[in-house]
């Protein structure tokens, strides 16, 4: 049987030179790679104590609807500012070459909830910090933090110092 990374292709020199791109769709692109994604993430879930799963636009929605709908636990989508009809919350964190904004709905998530944080990459970790601080916002705790894939290189896990966080693939460059 294959393994989560034999279904990972890797572009060299993408988006620039020196770069490897790691590509989460060619797993999608094989149902036994979705499935094996799947599997290998909730084996990451299956002991910890939480009430909701939250996942980051778009591939955290991919993997975390699934995760959510097999452990019997809401969903709750953290979108790109502007894309939620409702009264939200945001957080705005650096990137690379300027700022990016996003949000969830205020009500999405209960004080005391257990929340699990979903997406498919870990680089430099700034999107899912600011998850973790409108998780805590609301009054709710992060109970974990999961990644299908982490660019160690970057080193994004050190800005999650105090949270669960654990990654099906590590990659040691960028």
């Amino acid at each position: 049987m294959k393994k989560i990374e034999d279904y990972v292709v890797s572009i060299q020199d993408f988006p620039e030179p020196g770069v490897v791109f790691r590509d989460v769709t060619s797993i999608l692109q094989e149902a036994d790679g979705l499935h094996l994604a799947i599997d290998e993430l909730q084996k990451l879930i299956q002991d910890v104590d939480f009430d909701v799963i939250a996942g980051t636009e778009s591939r955290g929605f991919i993997f975390g609807v699934p995760l959510a709908y097999n452990m019997g636990k809401p969903f709750v989508p953290i979108r790109k500012k502007g894309k939620l009809p409702r009264a939200t919350i945001e957080r705005t964190y650096d990137l690379e070459y300027g700022t990016a904004t996003i949000e969830m709905h205020k009500d999405a998530i209960k004080p005391g909830q257990r929340v699990v944080l979903v997406d498919d990459l870990i680089a430099t970790g700034g999107t899912i910090t600011a998850c973790t601080k409108m998780v805590e916002e609301v009054g709710a705790s992060v109970a974990k933090i999961i990644f299908l894939m982490e660019l160690e290189g970057l080193h994004g896990r050190e800005l999650l110092k105090g949270y669960d966080v654990e990654s099906v693939i590590k990659y040691a460059g960028k």
